[in-house]
Order: structure tokens, then C-alpha cells, then sequence
């Protein structure tokens, strides 16, 4: 049976967002003088990525620090902007795509290093670039359910060792335009952190409640973006013509249940120019209302969202209706509605 996953919430609100850019600046043009001899030899002009993709720079951490000291960070950040006792969260996800080790879940350094209760459970949800906005999701259901009083939701990124591998092999004189084309996307990576938490909205007025959304799935296109540290192959072409499908299917079928022809913020996925234009043209959505962070911290997969969010949060006022628009590889996309 085809259509969307229709969910909504009645008593959670998103009490802080924060974010953490990792310290170390790699712009796209420094990139390019890396591989600019294969750009050359294989016919193909130097400036694909900030012409194209609209990517300036995105970051790296520092040597020695780790996508996991970044999550750390934001997580403690949150949980002070939020004013919330952390002996009174019962629930810990990450939400990261990167991980050093199969066991245990990266969740349990974090757990400990932010001294969470023994009673907080705390694990990891991986889901591509949709991560966060899928624990979300979950934290807003078990607080419904009153489980829970509040949730923190983590997230850090490190695409230096992708960034690192795929230079090395695209800088190479072996290295031919279709290996260029398809690690492509690869390069447009970023790194950074994020936290949320959540609560209780009839104990916190002053929060932003969660209102819903829905899902859907598009998994006949689970390999047109597969990746690892060592290499991530990418057929950016079908994955953004896929990805425009299901963002269409998801927002036609979402009509009957929700009115978002009109949001004050759209918190979409942050992918690349040409990504981000499409969306706003096939949905009929105004950019204006659009914010960006890809243009200088590039895709910082599931904490993208998450990030942009944290930027956006000054701006915003009560009473604006925010939506928050995630896809992830594989293709699973969710749009999240919330009453800031």
C-alpha cells in the first residue's frame, strides 16, 4: 500500500537547539588545486563544487578532536540552554552516521562523558542524512506516552577521513572523469555537531511544541548513495531525481492532514545549490524562506538540519510555524512541523 506514515503529538516541545562547528576551515578552492591536473587531464573544469554545488568551504575538527568530542559539546550546551536537570532525562539518542567502532554505540561515551543517570537510556538511531530528525521523532513519542519527561537528541560529523581518502585517489593519474563525477558528492561533506532537547510542553510555555508530520519511503533506490570512510560513490543525477519524486509523492499525499503551503521557516535537508533549488521549485516553496548553511559548512549529513535550526533560532518568534525537512540515502524522507 503506497502513501505516507502520518503521525502527530500532543504534549512535547523542543525546549534548545544548539550547534558546534568544527574549527577548520577547507574551502573548496583548496580542494580543486588538489585534484586540478585530473580535472584537466579528463576534459572536466576546476570549480564544480563552488559553481555547482554552491559549496565555498565546509570544516574539518581539529587534530585530535573527534566527531564524538563535538557531539559531547553540543549535547552539554543543550542541556544548559534548555535549564533542564540532567538527572531528569531518561532518554540519550545519537544520531550520527560516523562511528569508529561496530560495539558499543557511540551513545555510551556520550552518555558518560555528559554524566547522564544510569536510568537515561541512551543508544544509537542511524538512518543516512534523516538521523536526527528520526530521534526526534521517537524522544516526541516516548514524552508523549509519558515514558519520559525529557530526551536529548545528539549528532556529530566528521568527513575529514572521506575528504582525505577520496583527494588521494581523485588526485591520482589513474583517477578518470567517471571516478571524479561519482565521488563528487564526497567532497561537498561537512563536519560539525548538534543537540536538542526535548520536554513536556504543558511544563514548559515557553518551548516550541512538536506538532507532527509525516514519512515515506522510496527504498527501490537504496543504492544510489553508498558509502564508508574509504570511499562513497554517488549517482547524483537518478539520486536527485529520485529524491524530487518521493519529496513530491510525500507532499501531494501530505495535503489531506497538514497546511504547509505557507510555513514562515522551511529547515530542509542541506545538500548542495542545485539540490536545494529543485526542492523550492518543485514544491513551490519560497526561498526566501529557505535558510542555508551548505554554502560554508557544506552537507553535515543528519546534523544538517539540526545545525541550520540552531542558526536560524534567533530569528524566529512565537507563533511562527516552522518546517523541518529531512531525506536520507536509501530514500526515507520525513517532514517534521513545529509551533515555535
Amino acid at each position: 500500500m503506497n502513501g505516507n506514515s502520518t503521525f502527530r503529538y500532543h504534549d512535547t516541545a523542543v525546549l534548545s537547539i544548539t550547534a558546534v562547528d568544527a574549527p577548520v576551515v577547507m574551502t573548496s578552492a583548496e580542494f580543486d588545486t588538489r585534484i586540478g591536473d585530473s580535472y584537466r587531464r579528463n576534459g572536466l573544469r576546476p570549480g564544480m563544487l563552488e559553481n555547482l554545488a554552491g559549496i565555498t568551504e565546509r570544516r574539518w575538527w581539529a587534530d585530535g578532536t573527534s566527531f564524538v568530542d563535538g557531539a559531547i559539546e553540543a549535547g552539554a550546551k543543550a542541556i544548559a540552554a534548555s535549564g533542564v536537570d540532567p538527572q531528569r532525562i531518561g532518554l540519550m539518542i545519537n544520531t550520527s552516521v560516523c562511528r569508529d567502532n561496530l560495539e558499543p554505540s557511540v551513545a555510551v561515551r556520550i552518555h558518560h562523558e555528559l554524566g547522564m543517570p544510569s536510568h537515561c537510556l541512551n543508544f544509537d538511531l542511524t538512518n543516512a542524512c534523516l538521523g536526527f530528525v528520526n530521534g526526534m521523532q521517537l524522544a516526541a513519542t516516548m514524552i508523549d506516552a509519558g515514558q519520559i519527561d525529557y530526551a536529548l537528541i545528539v549528532d556529530g560529523e566528521d568527513a575529514r577521513r572521506t575528504h582525505e581518502n577520496t583527494l588521494d585517489r581523485l588526485s591520482s593519474e589513474d583517477a578518470t572523469a567517471e571516478d571524479l563525477l561519482g565521488e563528487f558528492a564526497s567532497l561537498t561533506l561537512g563536519s560539525g555537531a548538534a543537540a536538542m532537547v526535548l520536554g513536556r510542553a504543558s511544563e514548559h510555555p515557553e518551548g516550541h511544541r512538536v506538532v507532527g508530520g509525516v514519512s515515506r519511503a522510496a527504498t527501490e533506490n537504496h543504492g544510489l548513495c553508498v558509502g564508508d570512510y574509504e570511499k562513497m560513490s554517488t549517482d547524483t543525477r537518478g539520486l536527485l531525481v529520485a529524491g524530487m519524486q518521493l519529496a513530491g509523492e510525500l507532499w501531494e499525499d501530505a495535503r489531506s492532514e497538514f497546511d504547509w503551503a505557507d510555513m514562515d521557516r522551511y529547515i530542509v535537508h542541506q545538500v548542495s545549490q542545485v539540490h536545494t533549488k529543485q526542492t523550492v521549485k518543485s514544491l513551490g516553496l519560497d526561498l526566501d524562506r529557505v535558510p542555508l548553511t551548505f554554502p560554508y559548512l557544506g552537507n553535515v549529513g543528519p546534523a544538517a538540519v539540526a545545525i541550520t535550526l540552531a542558526k536560524e533560532a534567533e530569528e524566529l518568534t512565537s507563533g511562527d510555524r516552522v518546517l523541518m525537512m529531512g531525506i536520507g540515502s536509501g530514500l526515507n524522507m520525513t517532514c517534521l512541523e513545529l509551533a515555535w
